[in-house]
């Protein structure tokens, strides 16, 4: 019994160091970058783009479609949801593999403006000080709108502006539903629905996303069917 306890005490003592160091890994991660580049630097530099556009320039069909498929407690969380990011724990554990990311969209705004997609702890863990700093720095609709202004959607489309007009040849506040809702799904895995060779699994993706805004009691299933039938 003795021999199985002190077992049970080195393996504990081994991975609270393994923790341990990944966090410390992961801070000093985030200091580097952000002594580098401070976060409001890094801010004003995507807000002076020319194709930078503002909430109120975006149709809110694609906004509404956005927030049901990838963060529908978007507007009251802090940057966090510890639940997701158990379930990704478990998940990733189980599958010995980053299989499932968890990530809120303040997370993965700061994921696109200072870090890569390498799945790693500690990136997740410096991931975690840039969602405190642009939580408490900048409003809800801010982080929203910084997102939408940052993120790719295949074929070279990087923010909404472009893809609106590279795909579609229309501004952000003239997408029809079809349209939004298509595009709304596309940033999860730009490079298998950009819509110039993945159109068939776009499509596919776009059901996901017309069926969380049916649960976010956004539009109905009639409204869904509808939207779905329309040529875009």
């Amino acid at each position: 019994m003795k021999k199985w306890k002190h077992i049970l005490i080195s393996i504990a003592v081994l991975f609270s160091v393994a923790i341990g160091s990944i966090f410390i890994i992961g801070f000093i991660r985030y200091e580097t970058l952000i002594n580098e580049k401070p976060l409001k630097q890094v801010i004003a530099e995507i807000q002076s783009d020319p194709n930078y556009v503002s909430l109120d320039d975006v149709d809110d069909d694609f906004i509404d479609a956005l927030l049901a498929v990838e963060d529908p407690t978007f507007y009251s969380h802090n940057g966090i949801v510890f639940s997701n990011i158990v379930e990704a724990i478990a998940t990733n554990l189980r599958e010995q593999d980053f299989v499932m990311g968890g990530s809120t969209i303040t997370q993965q705004l700061s994921k696109n403006i200072y870090l890569d997609s390498k799945k790693t702890f500690q990136r997740k863990i410096a991931e975690l000080f840039f969602v405190h700093d642009i939580e408490n720095t900048y409003s809800k609709d801010e982080i929203l709108e910084l997102y939408i202004n940052v993120i790719y959607f295949g074929d070279g489309y990087y923010g909404i502006k472009e893809a609106a007009d590279g795909y579609f040849g229309c501004l952000p506040k003239n997408l029809t539903p079809a349209q939004a809702t298509l595009l709304a799904g596309l940033p999860q895995a730009p490079a298998i629905y950009q819509l110039s060779d993945g159109m068939m699994y776009a499509k596919k993706r776009q059901r996901i996303v017309l069926e969380a805004m049916i649960d976010q009691q956004i539009i109905t299933k009639q409204q869904s069917n509808e939207i779905y039938n329309q040529p875009v």
